[in-house]
């Protein structure tokens, strides 16, 4: 990615108001729809919009910022510095997983030489030490990293011991340099765990002695959200159409046109953005613009149609029905209707984001019969002209 601050055109030092007013003019200048004949319009518009949303959340602008001044007192590029940051905590990762690995060799050896063990001793009338009877997890650990180097002059004496990790399969003697001398200790002083909970604290505790806490605890960082716009027709809401939206990297992004879709709406599409390698895919944020067709307009929430009406009909007034949203709606033409007049069906329109829904509203139109009626145009003329049969 660029630096951000170049391509918005504001200084390092900028606010957060001055950094959104470079991005509302510089996408409004680089919108596609502006840019019909620039084959390059959309790129730049998602490079907008990936460099608006690193600046306005202060943790992502304050990391860029940190890798940055890293990168020039290195004399390196800010991508050089985050592939190096990604790469460290990849072998870490390694480290972790081989460690763990050993580990759980060694503990199934420490299970097996506990099983002899314990046999060993109840043939023989003995008991396990007292002293390692109330002994946790993390104090049998420490204990025996703490004695280790004191035990270098004591090995000879331990023939026990050495019978008994003789006894260990050689895959598991093969582990690292610190686990062989744990294993030892544990067996030598009979304090290897005797049920499956001190089993797996031990474990525990092992894993974190060795790794030395190198296991990365935060996830990878995710690819900022990318910007785009999609048209959908009633039709496609009431009929629950998917709709494709195209990324600038050429891929599609989809959503489901429902009903509860505002005109305007900004729909944040989890995990259909970009990619880049070391970092999770991201968002996709889509504005979607409602578009009508030949039945309906739109006024927010509210859904605008025409009913055409006789004369006769307008002057008297009827019932009528009239196509809506979800079928045919019937209402009631006031008597002595022009064709100014609207009636208005509540809860017939679009979800209004607050929980309810936008009216139904309906524009009189007045027509006239397909061929004259001359008793219809002797009425008219007489009124005209004020003349009374």
């Amino acid at each position: 990615m660029r630096d951000p601050y170049k391509v918005l055109g504001v200084r390092k030092d900028a606010g957060a108001d001055e950094i959104k007013a470079a991005w509302r003019s510089l996408a409004k200048t680089a919108h596609p729809d502006h840019n019909i004949g620039d084959p390059t319009a959309t790129e730049r518009f998602a490079e907008i919009g990936r460099a608006y949303e690193t600046l306005k959340d202060p943790q992502k602008r304050g990391r860029y910022d940190q890798i940055a001044r890293m990168a020039e007192a290195k004399g390196q590029s800010q991508e050089q510095t985050i592939m190096e940051q990604r790469q460290a905590a990849r072998e870490a990762a390694e480290r972790a997983r081989a460690a763990r690995a050993n580990a759980e060799k060694i503990m199934e050896e420490l299970a097996r030489a506990n099983a002899r063990k314990a046999a060993a001793d109840a043939a023989a009338g003995q008991s396990a030490p007292q002293s390692a009877a109330g002994e946790s997890p993390e104090d049998m650990v420490e204990r025996i990293f703490g004695v280790k180097a004191a035990r270098g002059q004591q090995e000879q004496a331990t023939t026990s011991a050495g019978a008994q990790h003789a006894e260990i399969r050689p895959e598991a003697a093969t582990a690292a340099t610190e686990e062989a001398p744990v294993e030892e200790e544990l067996l030598a002083t009979g304090t290897a765990p005797a049920g499956s909970r001190s089993a797996f604290g031990i474990l525990s505790s092992l894993v974190r002695r060795i790794t030395g806490g190198n296991v990365p605890e935060k996830p990878p960082e995710k690819t900022p959200e990318v910007a785009a716009e999609a048209s959908v027709t009633i039709d496609d809401m009431l009929k629950s159409r998917w709709i494709i939206v195209p990324l600038s990297d050429g891929r599609e992004a989809r959503f489901q046109a429902t009903t509860d879709i505002a005109n305007g709406q900004v729909l944040h599409l989890k995990g259909q953005g970009l990619k880049l390698q070391g970092m999770l895919r991201g968002d996709v944020a889509v504005t979607v613009h409602l578009s009508t067709d030949g039945r309906f307009t739109l006024d927010g929430s509210d859904v605008r149609t025409i009913l055409p009406i006789t004369i006769e009909n307008a002057v008297l007034g009827c019932e009528a029905m009239v196509e809506g949203l979800n079928g045919p709606v019937g209402l009631t033409v006031p008597a002595w209707s022009g064709s100014d007049q609207t009636v208005r069906i509540p809860g017939e329109g679009l979800p209004d984001g607050n929980g309810g829904k936008g009216d139904l509203v309906v524009e009189l139109r007045l027509m006239l019969w397909e061929k004259p009626d001359d008793k219809v145009t002797d009425l008219m003329r007489s009124m005209r002209e004020g003349l009374f049969l």
